[in-house]
């Protein structure tokens, strides 16, 4: 009887570290309505030719999505299920951001962040994620979640930099 006891605590222990809290990845759900933009922030993205990531650091968090277009610019299209699950345990808190880039740079921001492509990525947002309690609860919305725009690649930035110093300099003579 102790035996059986204990490899049913044992199994109790295993599913239970093996729980993952899971969040809603939608930028346009439950109270949040955070577009994201290209740079200069005022045209939103659109189509498939930007993806967008929910990271935990620098852990991509399931699949990528891209970006609807018309009406729906500026919010990915996360289906078939937005659902993504974490690293930490349903009900716990989870600090996530959400990437987003250029298509053509990669299938993730590291990738097109070295191929010098257009990326953007948003303020850390903290969640009490979802999957806790029986039945368990629903995925976590990206509550805090706002909007950002992409940044130029470093060589655009660079090119600014030199014709601003170019500018200066030309004044000072």
């Amino acid at each position: 009887m102790k035996k059986l006891l204990t490899v049913a605590a044992l199994l109790v222990v295993a599913y239970a570290t093996q729980a993952q809290g899971t969040v809603n990845f939608n930028n346009k759900t439950g109270g949040v309505d955070s577009p994201v933009f290209d740079v200069g922030g005022t045209t939103k993205l659109a189509g498939p030719a930007f993806l967008a990531g929910l990271y935990e650091g620098d852990t991509l968090l399931g699949a990528t999505a891209p970006f609807r277009t018309g009406t729906g610019a500026g919010y990915w299209n996360p289906a078939p299920d937005s659902s993504r699950a974490t690293s930490v345990a349903p009900g716990a808190n989870a600090t996530l951001t959400v990437r987003a880039w250029e298509a053509s740079g990669g299938a993730n921001y590291a990738a097109a962040l070295s191929a010098g492509k257009k990326t953007g990525k948003s303020d850390a947002v903290t969640v009490a994620t979802g999957g806790a309690g029986s039945p368990p609860s629903l995925p976590a919305v990206l509550t805090g979640l706002k909007s950002f725009s992409l940044v130029p690649e470093p060589s655009t930035i660079a090119l600014g930099a030199l014709g601003a110093a170019v500018l200066l300099f030309r004044r000072r003579k």
